[in-house]
C-alpha cells in the first residue's frame, strides 16, 4: 500500500510538478494550498507525514505545523522554504520539524528526505524493544500513547520526543554518547540532527520540571545522562 502524503503548497506550478514527481516515485499525495485547507484534509484522513511550504496565505507553515504537533502527535512533517535565515531554521526545529530544505532544490534530495523520515517512523524498525509503559519519578510514561503524566498534568508527545524519552529511561542513571542516540533514533548523526535533539532534549526537561528528583544532565563532549535520585 503506497504512503500517504499532504503536500501544503500554494504555488500552483511548483505544486503541481512535485505532486506529480512524488506520484512517480510511488506515493499517493493530496494538495493543498493553504493551512485551512490542510486542517480540513487532516481530520478526514489518514497521512504518513505532511510537506508544508512556511509563507502560505490564510495559514503559514510554522503556524500550521504547531496545530499538527497538538492535534496529530505522531505524525511527522518536513518544511520547504525559500527563507534561508537561521532563525527560521531553528523556529522550525524547536516547532518539531523532522526535517527542514530550502528552495531552490533536486526532487531527488526532498524524496531521500522523505524515505529517512518515513523509515524512521516506523515503529517496527526500532531497534531497541521498550516497554509501552514506564515509571519515572512522580511520572508515567505511555510510549505507545506519546503521552508522559503526572498527578497534575498529561504532556502529550510527538513520536521522536516519545522516542527519545523511551530512550534515555531505558538507560537512566547512566551516560549515554551523542551519537549512540542519533545512530539508533535519528539513524545518522551530522549538525542538523545534532540541533534537532538539543531541542527535543529542552522539551523533556521542560516536562520532567514538576520532580526535582529528576535531570537530564548534559555531559560535555560526550552526551548526556537521566538522572533519578
Amino acid at each position: 500500500m503506497a504512503q500517504r502524503i499532504l503536500l501544503v503548497e500554494d504555488d500552483v506550478d511548483f505544486g503541481n510538478m512535485l505532486r506529480q514527481y512524488l506520484e512517480i516515485c510511488s506515493y499517493e499525495v493530496a494538495r493543498a494550498m493553504n493551512g485551512k485547507e490542510a486542517l480540513e484534509i487532516l481530520e478526514k484522513e489518514k497521512f504518513d507525514m505532511c510537506i508544508l511550504d512556511v509563507m502560505m496565505p490564510e495559514m503559514d507553515g510554522f503556524s500550521l505545523a504547531e496545530i499538527v504537533r497538538k492535534d496529530f502527535p505522531g505524525l511527522p512533517f518536513l518544511f520547504l522554504t525559500a527563507r534561508v535565515m537561521k532563525e527560521d531554521r531553528i523556529k522550525g526545529l524547536k516547532i518539531g520539524a523532522d526535517d527542514y530544505i530550502t528552495k531552490p532544490f533536486e526532487a531527488d534530495e526532498l524524496v531521500l528526505r522523505i524515505q529517512n523520515i518515513l523509515r524512521r517512523s516506523k515503529k517496527e524498525t526500532t531497534p531497541i524493544e521498550q516497554p509501552t509503559t514506564q515509571q519515572i519519578g512522580i511520572y508515567t510514561f505511555y510510549k505507545d500513547r506519546f503521552e508522559l503524566v503526572s498527578s497534575k498534568n498529561t504532556y502529550r508527545l510527538t513520536e521522536r520526543e516519545s522516542e527519545l524519552l523511551g530512550f534515555l529511561i531505558l538507560h537512566k542513571n547512566k551516560v549515554v554518547k551523542r551519537d549512540d542516540i542519533l545512530n539508533t533514533l535519528w539513524k545518522e548523526s551530522d549538525f542538523f540532527t545534532g540541533r534537532s535533539m538539543d531541542v527535543f532534549i529542552s522539551r523533556l526537561r521542560k516536562y520532567l520540571k514538576e520532580d526535582n528528583n529528576i535531570s537530564i544532565e548534559s555531559i560535555r563532549g560526550v552526551g548526556f545522562i537521566l538522572k533519578e535520585s
